[in-house]
């Protein structure tokens, strides 16, 4: 599948069922997200359409949506009150995988941190996926920070 059929755009609510059902498609969101029920995704959906420091997109090819990426702009007083641009959870559709889709999203986001006065890059990966580690190094990533989180209950 050639990426140069894609379409880079803002998700909107109709997105949403697609983006959950790509997170869910790997050993790790398997165990945390359902289609079952929508509502905590639309909920979460409209927090992130409305603040203007957040970007949900989808890859859209012919009106399927095949890959997803959140970038979040955060403004800070480290590096010389720098403003970095923050990935998440970047996902690509099984048919699609192997074709340069990834990257295609990942040089996007970088653009568009680029293009909101951003200094820095940053994303985290699971340390259980070692291919995302070797692709993001690839991208020219360097893996710099150990990385923490407290789940909260």
């Amino acid at each position: 599948m050639p990426v140069n059929d894609i379409l880079i755009r803002r998700a909107t609510a109709a997105d949403v069922g697609p983006i959950v059902a790509m997170i869910a498609d790997d050993q790790l969101g398997a165990t945390r997200e359902s289609l079952d029920d929508l509502t905590p995704y639309l909920k979460a959906f409209e927090q992130i359409d409305t603040d203007p420091n957040q970007v949900l997109i989808v890859a859209d090819r012919n009106g399927e949506v095949v890959g997803t990426l959140q970038l979040t702009i955060i403004p800070g007083l480290s590096r010389r009150g720098s403003t970095r641009g923050l990935i998440e959870a970047v996902r690509v559709a099984a048919p699609a995988r192997g074709a340069g889709l990834g990257t295609t999203l990942i040089q996007w986001a970088i653009e568009e941190s680029r293009t909101r006065g951003c200094t820095l890059v940053q994303l985290t990966s699971d340390k259980s996926r070692t291919k995302a580690h070797n692709f993001y190094e690839n991208l020219g990533f360097e893996n710099t920070h150990e990385g923490f989180k407290l789940k909260l209950q």
